[in-house]
């Protein structure tokens, strides 16, 4: 599976923004048993995203369902070394995810609690945010 990035965006330069507050959406498990929630403010790489998921894979061999609950819709653009100031803003570079704390990122259902916990508890390795591991029902 290849990194997604979006299919079309509106804007193909963004500003920076905020990032600042908890998760009022997305931020209990809806989908599977267990959930890995941020517990940081953090903007989380396409690629972070891909890893996290390939280590989940990898570890319930290719059992159980694994849903990914953020997408990165962000460009995030970036000037080559060397460039002097000015001359307008960078070329875009990646596309990222805003996570808030308190966003469920993956969640994982139909394997064991042991297996699911290591799965996540590996996930949560490769992205740049603290994380906790959350099960359905409780917050």
């Amino acid at each position: 599976m290849a990194i997604k990035i979006p299919a079309r965006v509106m804007h193909r330069k963004v500003r920076k923004g905020k990032n600042d507050g908890v998760a009022t959406r997305g931020n209990t498990v809806a989908f599977g048993d267990f959930g890995l929630m941020s517990m940081d403010n953090e903007r989380v790489d396409a690629r972070q995203i891909e890893a996290a998921r390939q280590a989940m894979t990898r570890h319930v061999k290719r059992g159980g369902k694994i849903w990914i609950r953020i997408f990165p819709h962000t460009p995030v653009s970036k000037k080559p070394l060397d460039v002097k100031m000015g001359s307008g803003k960078g070329d875009l570079d990646r596309y990222v995810a805003k996570v808030k704390a308190g966003t469920v990122m993956f969640e994982i259902a139909d394997v064991a609690e042991d297996v699911a916990r290591e799965a996540l508890r590996l996930a949560g390795h490769k992205l740049p945010v603290r994380v906790k591991i959350v099960k359905r029902g409780e917050f």
